[in-house]
């Protein structure tokens, strides 16, 4: 059945910008030698449903979105520092269904979505060396800024309500600690999103806007040997109300979410992890259960 009205507008939020403010990245600035690179193919499924506003007359609402991403990245030295340049780009299913009323409905897309690009240096911690050297350094503590970009390569349609792409860049500027206390490593991250306007909105002659979200992770992980780890995570995000030509929506996000992360060694080069997590509080928004595995080979150039 075809889906419409104000259940697949928010359907559309939910499939373009939900998975950002829900990242969950335990040792985003873990050190690591120059001239480290990886490649990346990695896969997640999230099922779960959707808080919308409570005016509207909105029910019912599940939804499912798989994805598969190719990406990779190296480390470089910049200014004398670490800094890890890295790329993902992902495709994505969809699937959602609801009420409006007494009417049901249902959609499905299929397609590229956005794709995301990061550059983060270690300020503290991160002095930029070689395989050997690295091997022979202690890093207790690390510092460390990010700067991550969605661009707007995603699926989409002016035409349609839903879509894979957002339609639009974001960007998320982020400063985070770690700190490794024997083979226990404590973090934590603080960002905000950032958002442009979508000026093609259905039916490509309305605006959409959204303001900033803040967000916040944490995580504690325990080592029992290089590359074999497993973490508890959790993050907290507010923020992301809309308005679309000027009316303003009551879709504030004050939600949060706690999951686990494990890694484990194949052999010399290549690695497994395997993630879950789950909505701990869902105020509007998706409330989803996401489970994920990351195949990762790695070299040294």
């Amino acid at each position: 059945m075809n889906c419409r009205g104000p259940f697949a507008a928010f359907v559309l939020v939910l499939c373009a910008t939900a998975v950002s403010a829900q990242d969950l990245e335990p040792r985003a600035y873990a050190a690591a030698p120059i001239g480290t690179t990886f490649l990346v193919v990695a896969g997640a499924r999230s099922t779960g449903s959707v808080l919308t506003d409570p005016s509207l007359p909105i029910e019912d609402v599940e939804a499912r979105v798989g994805a598969v991403a190719v990406g990779g990245g190296t480390t470089v030295s910049l200014v004398g520092r670490t800094a890890l340049v890295l790329g993902v780009l992902p495709i994505a299913r969809a699937h959602a269904a609801g009420r409006v009323g007494e009417t049901a409905g249902s959609v499905d897309r299929t397609g590229l979505g956005d794709a995301r690009a990061k550059l983060s240096v270690n300020l503290v911690g991160g002095r930029a060396v070689g395989l050997e050297e690295f091997a022979r350094m202690e890093r207790p503590t690390i510092v460390g800024v990010s700067l991550s970009i969605v661009a707007p390569t995603g699926q989409y349609d002016r035409t349609k309500l839903i879509n894979l792409g957002a339609h639009r860049w974001a960007c998320k500027p982020e400063a985070g600690i770690s700190h490794r206390v024997r083979q226990w490593t404590i973090e934590g991250y603080a960002g905000v999103w950032l958002f442009t306007d979508n000026d093609e909105f259905f039916t490509g002659s309305a605006i959409r806007s959204q303001e900033r979200i803040l967000a916040f992770q944490t995580h504690v992980s325990y080592t029992f040997k290089p590359r074999l780890w497993v973490a508890v995570d959790g993050t907290w995000y507010s923020g992301g109300t809309t308005t679309v030509d000027g009316v303003r929506k009551a879709d504030l996000q004050k939600n949060s979410r706690v999951g686990a992360t494990m890694s484990l060694p194949i052999g010399r080069w290549q690695s497994l992890k395997f993630s879950g997590s789950t909505g701990a509080t869902t105020r509007v928004g998706s409330d989803f259960n996401t489970f994920g595995v990351a195949w990762q080979l790695s070299w040294f150039r």
